[in-house]
């Protein structure tokens, strides 16, 4: 019975790599992703005892910090069901470099990132 948790846990690990160089790949060959900054893309979902905190204590390390590089915050709903996207968006109209959008959003953004 071991032997089947380890075979299925390591198939599992081995997956999940793949899936993480998989995307990696497709980002720096098909997208136009090489903007000068960092776009930090964060994926959400039910989040919404946590997620203005969360997203405030980034912006106060992004604007008050040493943290120059990032150009957008940008998060990304994955179908929440409770108020995680509206309070997103209420803090994003405080926050200019703050944005939300769906994942699918969040994906078209990525591949049409320039130089610009």
């Amino acid at each position: 019975m071991e032997f089947i948790l380890n075979t299925i846990f390591w198939t599992l690990a081995l997956y999940g790599l793949y899936e993480i160089v998989k995307n990696i790949i497709y980002i720096n060959t098909y997208t136009k992703f090489k903007s000068k900054g960092i776009y930090l893309i964060i994926g959400v979902k039910n989040q919404e005892d946590t997620i203005e905190g969360f997203l405030r204590s980034i912006l106060f390390k992004i604007l008050y910090g040493r943290e120059e590089y990032f150009r957008n915050i940008v998060v990304a709903d994955l179908e929440s069901t409770d108020k995680t996207k509206e309070i997103s968006k209420k803090l994003s109209k405080e926050y200019e470099c703050l944005k939300v959008l769906s994942w699918k959003e969040a994906r078209d953004l990525m591949d049409n990132i320039d130089e610009s």
